[in-house]
């Protein structure tokens, strides 16, 4: 461990020197002030944007910063919502509370689950994961677990009303709570990445024979790796679960890890900010597709998907990369 330094040295493992200020100043204003201009359905689902972004980031983290694939992350999202869901309903915890425990209990999974992965690598680890995903709805419908599940009818989640001095709606309340969440967890996650920790991550992701050659342990950083994703996708089912009011095992099929999956791509491997935007498709073009047409909704979301992968081979933030060096370029050489 002693040697993790070298990594430090690598500028190749960065992913960057500082955070542009005033852009995210632009986007946090733009975040706070955007629910007063929106009707109650529109500030849910942009509740739900920010949570799918949450989680999308922690499977960035695992797959993107640190090469581990995983088909299986709707089993982590699942514990987080039905930590939140079981801690309300049977033990009367205050909703807020439950939000780090269904993270902390995750991490827990996740780390606990990195160990025998250890082992798995690629299609290998993938399959791993997809059985986690398959088995977890079911095992949430076992009769033996009813009483605490609430078996296939799920459990009831009603949030608090919102503190009587101030003028918000529920909708915009649990909005700007999930924004600050949200903001929080992106700034962790971007303190981590640029952190020693976070460049030994890559490293592993770029090359394990190399980087476990220079002093990094490789099966503590991925063990931690996967925790930490857990965490990231268990305090979005926690959340999910609040903002929902209800959790069923139904929804936290294998569908659910795809649709994860196809964010993460689709707002750049690789890449923090990247989760909004793939948070913002998987929950905007499903429901586009279905409004187009009911029986072919799924023909229609694979050739909008196709269509977005030709466009935008290295995802949202790829592309936003490619243009913003294209403008540069042509500065430079009028200038």
């Amino acid at each position: 461990m002693a040697d993790d330094a070298e990594v430090k040295m690598d500028p190749r493992l960065t992913v960057g020197a500082r955070i542009p200020i005033k852009w995210v100043t632009l986007f946090v204003v733009i975040g706070v002030i955007l629910p007063f201009f929106m009707d109650g359905y529109t500030t849910f689902q942009a509740t739900l944007v920010m949570i799918y972004a949450i989680a999308i980031l922690g499977l960035n983290l695992l797959t993107g910063f640190n090469g581990q694939f995983s088909l299986g992350h709707s089993a982590f999202y699942a514990i987080g919502a039905y930590t939140a869901a079981i801690l309300y309903f049977h033990y009367g915890w205050p909703v807020y509370a439950t939000i780090p425990v269904g993270g902390i209990v995750c991490f827990v999974a996740g780390f606990l689950f990195g160990l025998p992965a250890l082992r798995l690598e690629g299609l290998y680890l993938a399959l791993a994961t997809f059985a986690l995903g398959i088995a977890i709805p079911q095992i949430l419908k076992s009769s033996h677990l009813e009483e605490l599940t609430g078996g296939v009818q799920g459990l009831d989640v009603f949030r608090p009303a919102v503190p009587e001095m101030l003028p918000l709606t529920m909708d915009q309340w649990w909005y700007l709570i999930v924004f600050v969440i949200m903001l929080f967890m992106f700034w962790v996650a971007w303190n981590l990445i640029n952190s020693r920790t976070g460049r030994a991550m890559m490293a592993i992701r770029d090359n394990s024979i190399a980087a476990k050659s220079m002093g990094v342990s490789t099966s503590l950083y991925k063990s931690l790796t996967f925790g930490v994703s857990a965490f990231y996708t268990g305090v979005a089912g926690s959340l999910s679960a609040i903002i929902i009011e209800f959790v069923a095992p139904d929804s936290f099929t294998f569908q659910l890890s795809i649709l994860l999956f196809i964010g993460m791509v689709v707002g750049g491997t690789g890449s923090i900010w990247g989760a909004l935007f793939g948070g913002l498709f998987i929950l905007i073009i499903p429901n586009f597709a279905e409004e187009i047409s009911t029986g072919l909704s799924y023909a229609i979301f694979g050739i909008i998907l196709i269509l977005i992968i030709y466009v935008m081979p290295s995802g949202f933030t790829g592309l936003v990369n490619l243009i913003r060096t294209k403008i540069r370029g042509r500065i430079g050489t009028t200038g």
